[in-house]
């Protein structure tokens, strides 16, 4: 005879049978398909779904209430994507497998939504033409950004374990490199035309475990250490204060999490600050690995890149790992 366990928590059965509720209409069913493919804001799901965005928008606060969602703002725009944890979230993805693919509502949402993609990839491909002058010169003065990459992935973390955080992402192609050598990896940049420019080229590569977030390198949005791995990739010496950046890089990483920043070393080429908008003309050795100590990092040994007129530096730094509990005093082991 089977024993029925009654030390159940009632509360639990109510949120999950507040999540089915959630999800028992076609609208939101619909909605939960779509994110499916990744994230996506009411203006796109007003377009794909030929509804009002006030009513979509209630259609995505109840799922979003009941954990099937989460919400991240950007602007004058706000994006939704499948829950990433809880209980919300398993039962998305459980909901998800029971969708008939086939089903020709279903179908048609997925071509509106790959029109929206096609229309944005022609805007990003837009942005870059008018940028590639300039982006180009830059890159003709070091050495070439395979080389770069190369190493980067040499000297960063890799496994099913690891979530990686890359500060001023640009178009993303960091989140491209590491895709899949990481369970988790985010970009965040102030840029919201870079975001654009990125989130196309992470669904070009099907880096579906990749996404970008419209935040600020002085104030990262996590409360607390969240990632094995935080990259900086030429970004520093557009930063004000690249002291604080260092600091908050730091302050996201979790015990014996590793940091990595690539940039320039010092160098004398005054036109990329007058051109380019450089605010610093490179960095020493000492300088960022004081600032790492003083972010409570433990620095580690630099590589250097020469270029044809600009050296690139990678400088690394590691969190202490957290302690064992010491063992205590006057235990002896027997002789």
């Amino acid at each position: 005879m089977r024993v029925i366990d009654n030390t159940t928590d009632a509360g639990s059965l109510d949120e999950l049978l507040g999540s089915l509720r959630a999800t028992a209409e076609s609208t939101r069913l619909r909605l939960l398909a779509l994110f499916a493919e990744g994230e996506l804001t009411v203006g796109d799901l007003s377009q794909i779904l030929g509804q009002s965005q006030p009513r979509v928008s209630r259609h995505l606060k109840l799922l979003c209430e009941a954990g099937l969602l989460d919400r991240f703002p950007e602007g004058n725009a706000v994006f939704h994507r499948l829950a990433e944890a809880g209980a919300g979230a398993a039962l998305a993805r459980q909901i998800l497998r029971l969708l008939p693919r086939a089903d020709e509502t279903l179908r048609l949402d997925r071509a509106r939504l790959a029109q929206i993609r096609a229309e944005r990839a022609a805007t990003a491909a837009a942005y870059f033409r008018k940028n590639a002058a300039r982006w180009n010169e830059l890159r003709s003065l070091y050495v070439d950004e395979q080389k770069v990459e190369a190493e980067l992935l040499r000297l960063l973390p890799g496994g099913d374990a690891i979530d990686l955080l890359d500060i001023g992402t640009g178009s993303g192609r960091i989140l491209e490199l590491v895709a899949g050598r990481v369970r988790r990896a985010v970009g965040i940049d102030l840029s919201r035309d870079m975001l654009i420019v990125a989130r196309a080229n992470l669904h070009r590569a099907g880096a579906a475990n990749c996404q970008v977030r419209h935040a600020d390198m002085y104030r990262l949005p996590w409360s607390e250490p969240s990632f094995d791995a935080v990259t900086i990739h030429r970004v520093l010496h557009y930063a004000e204060e690249p002291a604080r950046v260092i600091g908050e890089a730091a302050r996201v990483l979790r015990p014996g999490g590793r940091l990595l920043i690539v940039d320039f070393a010092p160098h004398s080429i005054e036109r990329l600050r007058s051109e380019h908008a450089h605010r610093r003309l490179g960095f020493a050795d000492a300088e960022i690995q004081q600032w790492c100590r003083t972010a409570g990092l433990q620095p580690e040994r630099a590589r250097h890149l020469p270029g044809k007129q600009l050296t690139v530096g990678i400088w690394q730094a590691v969190r202490a790992p957290l302690r064992e509990a010491a063992a205590p005093r006057g235990r002896r082991h027997a002789a």
